[in-house]
């Protein structure tokens, strides 16, 4: 299998699980306490060392949310020396001024600030912080008039799609660049949240058309990204452009995954104090498990569009399924189908019945997950 894999393009370091926050739809893993151990500073200097000679040119550092971590700078500065294209994606709590300038002057190409909503009630319903929408707002104008690019993200879902129309005039008062309006995926903590979440069709249809009218309007103005929930679409998306092909994600606790969900499938992927890299990406069972085409079951085996997308996801698959080498429930070819359908029509009627509650992203409601699945 080796002499068939490229080297890995984009490196994730997911520097802790620690967070202000408590997202409902945080793409972090129930299992909270996993990342409890975290990497230090010397560990992860050598990963992010031996992934960028194994070709890794692209790093992006995130959480959990990364300012937590007091070696930031000295991360990204080495990461800097070593010809990396730096990333770092904030929820914004925790940045000031001060730290802008110093995570600068590390040679931080780039900073990703997340927002709940365009206003305080619901970003504090969201996020769990009264004072997280306004400290957004002013490190969004921080990291501006630092020179970088204006690059905004917005998570939607049941509660803030209606708002593409602020959101879109919330990023042009600040100037941004880029704003990337993400649809939900569920999985992990999104997943324990789906009813309270998913929007409807008719939801998805407007927003969209929202953001469509937008870019006709404004055909030079910021860019915008709108990216459709998995469950919304009739083929699976080719996740992380295959397996194992591109992206190498590493957990605080320093497990290489093959994607950020990854860390729920029963697999023993590789520990990163234990082994190099290389080991991990090239020769670990884990990354070489859904490699190529040998694991497909049908009706993968034999779609002719097997190669574009690669079965779908394997983390949705498994989490919806309990089989991990099954066909992408998305695909309307797959025998699961019906799960993805039962969701859209809960979805749809959801305008009907009173809201489930929202399940926190939170240490408490973690151990609680984990305790009831048998895991501790």
């Amino acid at each position: 299998m080796t002499d068939r894999v490229g080297p890995p393009l984009w490196l994730l370091a997911e520097l802790t699980y620690r967070c202000p926050l408590q997202c409902p739809y945080c793409s972090n893993p129930l299992d909270l306490q996993a990342g409890a151990r975290e990497l230090n500073t010397e560990e992860w200097l050598r990963i992010l060392t031996e992934a960028r000679e194994l070709g890794a040119a692209q790093l992006g550092f995130s959480g959990g949310e990364p300012l937590v971590r007091q070696d930031l700078e000295d991360l990204v500065s080495h990461a800097r020396g070593l010809g990396f294209y730096t990333n770092l994606i904030t929820s914004g709590v925790g940045l000031s001024r001060e730290r802008v300038s110093a995570l600068k002057d590390a040679g931080l190409d780039h900073i990703q600030i997340s927002f709940q909503s365009t206003d305080e009630e619901l970003s504090e319903l969201i996020s769990g912080s009264g004072k997280a929408h306004a400290q957004k707002v002013a490190m969004a104008r921080a990291v501006k008039e630092a020179g970088y690019p204006m690059v905004l993200n917005f998570v939607l879902h049941r509660h803030n799609i209606d708002q593409v129309p602020e959101i879109i005039a919330l990023a042009e008062s600040l100037s941004a660049d880029y704003l990337e309006l993400a649809n939900t995926q569920y999985h992990g903590w999104a997943l324990q949240n789906r009813d309270s979440l998913m929007p409807s069709r008719q939801q998805i249809e407007a927003a969209e058309t929202a953001v469509n009218e937008w870019r006709q309007a404004n055909p030079g103005g910021m860019k915008l990204f709108f990216v459709v929930p998995d469950y919304f679409e009739e083929r699976p998306n080719p996740c992380m452009n295959g397996w194992g092909s591109m992206f190498l994600t590493v957990t605080p606790e320093g497990r290489a995954l093959p994607c950020h969900s990854a860390a729920a499938l029963p697999i023993d992927f590789p520990d990163l104090r234990t082994e190099s890299v290389s080991q991990a990406w090239y020769e670990s069972p884990g990354f070489n498990h859904y490699r190529g085409e040998d694991w497909m079951q049908e009706p993968c085996r034999q779609c002719p569009e097997r190669d574009r997308d690669f079965g779908g996801c394997r983390c949705q698959a498994f989490a919806l399924t309990g089989d991990a080498a099954a066909a992408d429930p998305v695909c309307t070819l797959s025998p699961h189908r019906a799960l993805i359908d039962e969701a859209l029509i809960r979805a749809g009627s959801h305008r009907q019945r009173p809201p489930s509650p929202l399940l926190f992203r939170t240490l408490a409601n973690s151990k609680d997950l984990i305790a009831s699945s048998g895991g501790l």
